[in-house]
C-alpha cells in the first residue's frame, strides 16, 4: 500500500513515530510533498516554538535518507483541476494522484470526500483503521513498532504513560484495544 501522510499525522510526535515505524517495517510505502513537510515544521513551531521547529526540520532531513523515494512533486496544473471542501487540502490529493497512492492517511476524513477521491482510485483512511488492519495482518510486527515508540515516550516523560492511554491520546483507540 502506498499512502500519502497528511501533516496532521506527522504532528504529533507519537503518532508520527508509530506511522514512520510501520513504514520502516515495510508495512506500507510512505509518500509526502515538500508542502506537507513544511506544514509539519510550521505546526511544530506554532505549538512548541523555535526549538520544536528546529527538531522537526532535522527529522525532515533524516526522512529523505530513510525514504528517498517518498518525496512527490505534484503538478500545479493538476491541482488547479481538483476540488475539495477545504481548498488548503487540494495539494494533498494532488500529491496522492501524482504518487499513485492508494490512500491518504489523515485524521480529517471529512476533508477528503469519497466522491472526490474515488475517481482517482484513492481513499482517505484514518490511521487507527489503517494500523488496526496492519495489526490484523502482522500483529507481532505492529506490536514491536508500537512497543518501541511507547518505550521511548515513557523514557522522555516524567510520569508513567500506560500504552492504552497513550494510543487513545493520539486517536488510535482500536489499535489500543487490540494491543491490550
Amino acid at each position: 500500500m502506498k499512502a500519502v501522510i497528511d501533516a496532521c499525522v506527522l504532528y504529533p510526535t507519537v503518532l508520527r513515530e508509530i506511522t514512520l515505524g510501520l513504514a520502516r517495517a515495510g508495512l506500507f510505502t510512505p509518500l509526502w510533498s515538500e508542502r506537507l513537510l513544511e506544514e509539519w515544521a510550521r505546526t511544530a513551531a506554532r505549538h512548541g516554538g523555535a526549538a520544536d521547529e528546529t527538531m522537526a526540520r532535522g527529522e525532515i532531513a533524516l526522512l529523505g535518507a530513510h525514504f528517498p523515494k517518498a518525496l512527490v512533486t505534484a503538478d500545479p496544473a493538476r491541482e488547479a483541476q481538483l476540488w475539495l471542501p477545504d481548498s488548503g487540502d487540494i495539494h494533498v490529493l494532488a500529491t496522492a494522484i501524482t504518487g499513485r497512492a492508494d490512500t491518504i492517511l489523515t485524521l480529517n476524513l471529512r476533508d477528503f470526500p469519497r466522491a472526490e477521491l474515488g475517481p482517482h482510485g484513492i481513499e482517505a483512511t484514518h490511521p487507527d483503521a489503517a494500523f488496526y488492519g496492519m495489526w490484523l495482518e502482522a500483529p507481532e510486527l505492529v506490536a514491536e513498532v508500537v512497543g518501541a515508540v511507547h518505550a521511548k515516550a515513557e523514557t522522555l516523560s516524567p510520569k508513567a504513560m500506560p500504552l492504552r492511554a497513550l494510543l487513545k491520546r493520539v486517536r488510535l483507540p482500536r489499535l489500543a484495544k487490540a494491543l491490550g
